[in-house]
């Protein structure tokens, strides 16, 4: 019997509107927007210059450094402008623009078939690297790094993070009622790379198809690998995808403060990177697109759609019959961790999950008041932390004391302290806000 984890919430999940809606290839935009920053770490360096003609996977800027990603065209066409554009996280960052010629012809050399089998551990993270392979959940870690663990940090179990416990959010959901055999056969080539066969598939218990679908899956790679892989049925409560408390609820051990999850001898992926690591080592395909759902009820009709990335959303939008009502707020992933837009001139990256268009009744709005210290905050936080504090210090712009006396570093970010906040308190950007002053303040060092 699987344990559930500390506090929590339980916000109304909202995923009626897409999760019926099959995954839907998206036009050729007329142009993409492709930023040099879509990952953690160092950005990437730009290879071609304006005036250049380039084709769909062709490698556009490498990567700087080891900690760092390849970004490759996602539309066949003419390079028009290098410039800082505007970015969905970093307000505005360098970007390549592109404009189609209407042609949709892989470069040279893509795709292929390759047996991994033939591959060494070095071979496949050199392939993920060049291929720009990134976390898709939204944490957008580079995937090669992730996956060659220290030596002295053996892993012996792999978890697939099929949770997708945002609300509206059903892209992943759809991926595996939809590519189930494909997100298995990405399960097994990234065992394969861990050198691990015990493995997990965390589903909430709330999208059963979803849990069919990947047990009939898992069911014929096991026979045939000797991989020891569970699907289990976790019970719906937010934030059950974020990775720390999956790790907690599968395997019974706890990422210990300020540590990883490799610290444990896990590797967790979300469900869009299992596919994606499969089309790079099988296929030779490079990451430009990804499932994203565009939901919200001031979304004509909402969709779960295969975008290239650099698509804008305004773009993206106009695929799903543009507005039918005014949006209060565009939020770029879910409505819990996602980063809320003032343009809709901005690009799909390579870690959009989701775009929100909401209006007046579904944004958690109010007037602010000063901390009444009830305490739920506490009560909800999963982390065990005190994120009351976190807003107060964040007022004094005592950031390292939230670090060294409250372990400000150890919050995921999930807001279900935001949620749960009679005051309405500001707590999650108050914690981002102390989280940069504390890289700021390192970064002078």
């Amino acid at each position: 019997m699987f344990k559930s984890f500390i506090g929590g919430v339980h916000p109304k999940d909202n995923k009626a509107m897409s999760e019926g809606c099959i995954i839907e290839k998206a036009p050729i935009p007329n142009k993409v927007v492709i930023p040099l920053r879509q990952h953690i770490g160092s950005m990437a360096i730009p290879v071609v210059k304006i005036g250049d003609i380039v084709k769909k996977g062709q490698l556009i800027a490498s990567n700087e450094g080891y900690i760092s990603s390849n970004i490759h065209a996602s539309i066949c066409g003419t390079v028009v402008d290098i410039c800082e554009y505007n970015h969905g996280t970093f307000g505005k960052c360098l970007s390549i623009i592109i404009e189609s010629n209407n042609e949709d012809d892989w470069v040279e050399g893509i795709p292929i078939n390759r047996n991994v089998d033939e591959l060494t551990h070095k071979e496949m993270a050199q392939i993920l690297q060049s291929l720009g392979v990134v976390g898709m959940g939204g944490a957008t870690f580079p995937t090669h790094v992730k996956l060659s663990p220290d030596e002295f940090k053996a892993v012996d179990t792999f978890i697939l993070n099929g949770a997708e416990c945002e609300p509206y959010l059903t892209a992943d959901y759809r991926m595996m009622v939809e590519w189930a055999d494909k997100v298995a056969q990405g399960i097994k080539v990234t065992m394969k790379m861990l050198k691990v066969n015990k493995g997990y598939v965390g589903i909430e218990d709330n999208k059963p198809l979803a849990i069919e679908k990947m047990q009939e899956a898992i069911k014929n790679i096991s026979i045939y690998e000797n991989l020891d892989i569970k699907v289990v049925a976790l019970p719906t409560k937010y934030p059950q995808g974020a990775e720390k408390m999956l790790i907690k609820v599968l395997t019974g051990r706890e990422v210990p403060s300020g540590g990883l999850p490799t610290d444990v001898k896990v590797v967790v992926q979300n469900v869009g990177t299992v596919v994606a690591i499969y089309d790079a080592l099988v296929n030779g395909i490079p990451l430009i697109e990804r499932v994203t759902t565009i939901s919200g009820r001031a979304i004509n009709n909402p969709k779960n759609m295969l975008l290239r990335i650099g698509t804008t959303f305004e773009d993206a939008i106009s695929y799903c019959g543009g507005l039918k009502y005014e949006a209060k707020k565009i939020i770029m992933g879910g409505p819990m961790m996602g980063f809320a837009q003032y343009t809709l001139d901005i690009p799909v990256v390579k870690g959009t999950s989701g775009i929100l268009a909401l209006i007046d009744k579904e944004v958690n709005q109010g007037t602010e008041f000063p901390c009444i210290r009830c305490g739920k905050c506490v009560q909800a936080c999963p982390m065990g932390l005190i994120p009351s504090a976190f807003a107060t210090l964040a007022e004094k712009n005592a950031y390292l004391e939230a670090k060294q006396e409250y372990s400000l570093l150890d919050c995921v970010e999930c807001g279900s302290c935001a949620y749960v906040c009679p005051s309405k308190r500001k707590i999650v950007q108050s914690i981002r806000y102390n989280k940069l002053q504390c890289s700021q303040s390192s970064n002078k060092k």
